[in-house]
């Protein structure tokens, strides 16, 4: 869940009020896929509920993800389509926001760009250090589980934001309980 916290705690009220409204609330069962590698995304998806698995073709499962974990933001930042297949694994709730209408915001408000490439920075960069240091400190072929937290792991600059993160986070399922799921 801390990883929806990077993206929060950079975004602001109106914001996470913008996203309320224009993103879709999408129910999907065990076995659906989310994001598929090689193949394009109109959509990056922030899961509300369940469990999804991210593997590579050739590879095998890389990562577990849960609640407040972000999909398809790395397609966004470059344009270059997915390198692994998102499969929910348990019945999933996720935010599916459109690539789209990210798009129409960041090229009319500049603000929202800066915080919102800032919000996607922290937390690629996250996900880069948890990778570097499972691979330095495990060995042992496991996969990495989201909510697996390891000591010292956020950045004390980020530490400020977390609170009211987790508030916005609060807010957002809030406001999209009431939301229609498709």
């Amino acid at each position: 869940m801390r990883r929806v916290l990077y993206i929060l705690g950079q975004l602001d009220d109106l914001d996470v009020e913008w996203l309320a409204k224009v993103a879709a609330k999408r129910q999907l069962r065990a076995g659906d896929t989310l994001v598929r590698e090689g193949v394009a995304s109109r959509s990056m998806f922030i899961i509300l509920d369940g469990h999804a698995e991210v593997g590579v073709r050739g590879i095998g499962v890389l990562a577990t993800l849960g609640v407040g974990d972000m999909v398809g933001e790395l397609s966004f930042v470059d344009s270059a389509p997915p390198s692994a297949t998102v499969t929910c694994q348990t019945p999933c709730v996720v935010l599916d926001i459109a690539k789209a209408d990210i798009t129409e915001r960041l090229g009319r408000d500049q603000g929202f760009g800066m915080r919102f490439y800032r919000a996607i920075a922290l937390f690629l960069a996250d996900r880069l250090r948890g990778t570097v240091r499972r691979m330095g400190l495990g060995g042992d072929g496991e996969a990495m589980n989201a909510d697996q937290i390891l000591e010292d792991e956020l950045d004390e600059n980020i530490l400020n934001s977390v609170t009211l993160a987790g508030e916005r986070f609060d807010c957002l399922l809030r406001t999209l309980a009431s939301a229609r799921t498709v």
